[in-house]
């Protein structure tokens, strides 16, 4: 097949783009690069089956020639971006989605829209099924993503209704692995690079509030398997084995072997409490469960950060 990806060039775009190649596929990746990065690609310069665009998904996509599948995960994605760039995540999550399903649409193609575990807001119902409507604060600082990815739903399902377009989505929780950007401002990368570099963990809040973390390797075989299934409703993928930020720490530091301290600062304004995916949907449709457990996932991000951080190369 020849596949479109858009948010190729970042942290899970590049690693799916690698799967799409290794099954055989061509890839034509589109990313506007305000938080993906070239370097996640360079390894596929000499690649003929991949292309690469510099665009922006929320003005028109035009992509010559046929197309059968349109992978949309273009979108900041880490708190420190989508606060950053609050506008271009507004318009990555409403145009970006409307250009991608119109793209889907006149290709014939099916679509597949990266959701967010953040639909669910601060959420009251724990573990999170895709059948829970979710806890958001609609004008919050957060909402500029949350929103964005309900909205992205909400269009995407109206295209399947309205124009037959054959679509998937999926409802990503906390994910982790190589080529993750040291200043993306996730709790994995924030306590590896600092680790590392002999710094404070920050933790915010009292390090109570709990995640799940999927290493990228298992969630790019479940978005795999979504996109061949035939399930047009959400679907939640993440790794339901649930930690505290505290917890979280502690395994940095031993995986490091590192001697930082840990430095407490105040709870971000619409933090969620609690997140962590019932993943029946997954297990019974796609035969899906995430299989690296945490401290390896761990082992190999922190192998990947001493390679790419300055004065931090393995012995």
């Amino acid at each position: 097949m020849r596949l479109v990806v858009t948010g190729a060039a970042g942290f899970l775009g590049s690693h799916l783009t690698d799967r799409l190649l290794a099954e055989g596929h061509s890839v034509v990746g589109i990313d506007s690069l305000i938080t993906g990065t070239r370097r996640n690609l360079a390894h596929l310069r000499a690649e003929p089956r991949f292309a690469f665009l510099e665009r922006d998904v929320s003005e028109p996509i035009e992509i010559e020639g046929e197309i059968e599948g349109v992978f949309h995960l273009a979108s900041p994605a880490s708190p420190v971006d989508y606060l950053r760039f609050p506008i271009q995540t507004l318009k990555a999550g409403a145009l970006g989605t409307r250009n991608a399903l119109g793209l889907a649409r006149a290709s014939g193609a099916r679509l597949l829209l990266a959701s967010t575990s953040e639909v669910y807001g601060d959420p009251l119902v724990h573990p999170q099924p895709e059948t829970y409507w979710g806890n958001v604060n609609p004008v919050g600082p957060r909402s500029v993503y949350d929103e964005a990815k309900r909205f992205a739903e909400a269009i995407t399902m109206a295209y399947h209704r309205e124009y037959g377009v054959d679509t998937r989505i999926v409802r990503i929780f906390n994910t982790y692995g190589p080529r993750m950007r040291p200043d993306d401002g996730r709790v994995v990368s924030n306590f590896v690079v600092q680790a590392l570099r002999g710094e404070p963990l920050t933790v915010y809040g009292d390090g109570s509030q709990s995640r799940s973390f999927c290493y990228v390797s298992d969630l790019v075989e479940g978005i795999w398997r979504l996109f061949n299934a035939d399930v047009h409703a959400p679907v939640n993928l993440g790794n339901p084995g649930e930690y505290t930020i505290r917890m979280l720490s502690d395994l940095v530091l031993a995986a490091t072997d590192s001697a930082s301290t840990v430095e407490v600062r105040p709870l971000p304004e619409d933090d969620p409490r609690m997140r962590s995916p019932d993943i029946s949907l997954a297990s019974e449709r796609l035969d899906w469960t995430p299989r690296v457990p945490l401290e390896a996932g761990l082992k190999r991000t922190v192998e990947y950060f001493r390679e790419v951080l300055p004065g931090t190369a393995t012995e």
